[in-house]
């Protein structure tokens, strides 16, 4: 079964808020899916697919779906892959929608890490039944690290140097100052990101994702309903999602999920990354877009430092507009888990909604990007390929 063209992204909703320290998770949940079923035209009582990940306070969808007042439900997800698993949402509500299981589906993200004080340099609390908690918990590893590693086997491999991934910083920032909500919007240059804290060798702190609170939501719809809605029409091409993991000990830390998730995606949608006009792509720090670059195709492995340098990804500016909002470096990266405002911002892009200093002139092709988990061990990918009818 495909699903192109067998759903529409009809409602994208992102909240506005980096910091909520007077706001529950399960009230910000609610307030996203408001702020998107209103830009749908639509109301809770149309809703009978519900999505959501473990950002979701409670058990599972239980205590969302009844918190939100989700009283016709007949199918729920909780798929959690990190920050990839909303991409997977709307892969999943476009199957759902395409077998007659619902015909509105509710995606929803929420979280408060800024408030709550999460950091990225302090090791994450897993439970002991975890299975790789005895053969990596001893050495401490913390998200930084488990990026800085992927980057230092990438240097070290290609040749891939701190100045070329610092342009992906520059990029976003070029992109966040016309972001009004952005939670940094100075631009900054090459200089500026090689002169910041080291964090963890060879990443410095501008090479990092912001942590803010906020979140967002996405309405998932049958295509006749989208076609009676007053909003442009988003059509769903295509979609590919996988794991990647430690490959049974033989690590291989120059290559992403994204190698496996992006052809699927492409051969369901049709189109090649040559194709593609604007490209959402997760951003938790600068190697994570250069690497997943690379493994979509829209350059060669090892390439990926001479593509994203001098501009290359500036909208009005490079070959391939990223990020327009200033994604995850810049912008949000809401319950330390951006990939629902990955496919937001393609949204816009492709209703012509974006901010008009980088909205990519008539943008008819977009592709959305997600990795969540680590990059250094094990992590989820999801690729969305999108049109405008």
């Amino acid at each position: 079964m495909t699903i192109k063209r067998k759903a529409c992204i009809a409602g994208a909703y992102e909240h506005p808020t980096r910091k909520a320290p007077d706001k529950t998770v399960a009230q910000l949940h609610a307030e996203c899916a408001r702020g998107a079923l209103a830009d749908a035209g639509l109301t809770l009582q149309d809703v009978d697919g519900y999505f959501c990940a473990g950002d979701a306070p409670g058990l599972g969808a239980n205590n969302m779906a009844d918190y939100l007042g989700l009283t016709k439900l007949r199918h729920i997800d909780t798929t959690d892959t990190g920050g990839s698993a909303y991409l997977i949402h709307v892969s999943h509500a476009a199957q759902a929608i395409a077998a007659g299981k619902c015909d509105v589906a509710l995606v929803t993200l929420a979280g408060r890490p800024r408030s709550e004080g999460s950091s990225g340099v302090a090791p994450r609390l897993v439970t002991a039944n975890t299975p790789d908690v005895p053969w990596e918990m001893p050495y401490s590893p913390v998200i930084v690290n488990m990026y800085a590693l992927a980057a230092a086997r990438h240097m070290h491999e290609y040749g891939t140097t701190s100045e070329q991934l610092a342009w992906i910083k520059v990029a976003a920032a070029a992109h966040a100052q016309h972001n009004p909500n952005a939670m940094l919007r100075e631009p900054v240059t090459v200089e500026e990101v090689l002169a910041s804290p080291m964090i963890s060798d060879p990443l410095h702190k501008l090479d990092c994702c912001v942590v803010s609170d906020g979140g967002g939501a996405l309405v998932v719809v049958r295509p006749e309903i989208a076609a009676r809605l007053k909003r442009p029409v988003v059509n769903i091409l295509g979609a590919g999602e996988t794991i990647k993991g430690q490959l049974g000990g033989h690590v291989d830390l120059t290559w992403s999920g994204a190698a496996i998730s992006g052809p699927i995606a492409f051969k369901e949608a049709g189109v090649s990354p040559a194709d593609i006009q604007y490209a959402s792509i997760y951003a938790s720090l600068t190697i994570t877009v250069l690497m997943q670059l690379e493994d979509l195709g829209f350059c060669k492995k090892g390439e990926g430092g001479r593509f994203v340098a001098d501009g290359n990804l500036i909208s009005g500016v490079g070959t391939l507009p990223f990020n327009t909002d200033g994604g995850g470096l810049c912008n949000n990266h809401p319950a330390n888990r951006g990939g629902i405002t990955k496919v937001i911002e393609a949204v816009r892009q492709l209703r012509g909604e974006a901010h008009p200093k980088v909205q990519v002139p008539d943008c008819t092709l977009a592709l959305a990007q997600g990795t969540g988990g680590l990059l250094g061990s094990r992590h989820g990918s999801a690729t969305l390929i999108m049109e405008r009818q």
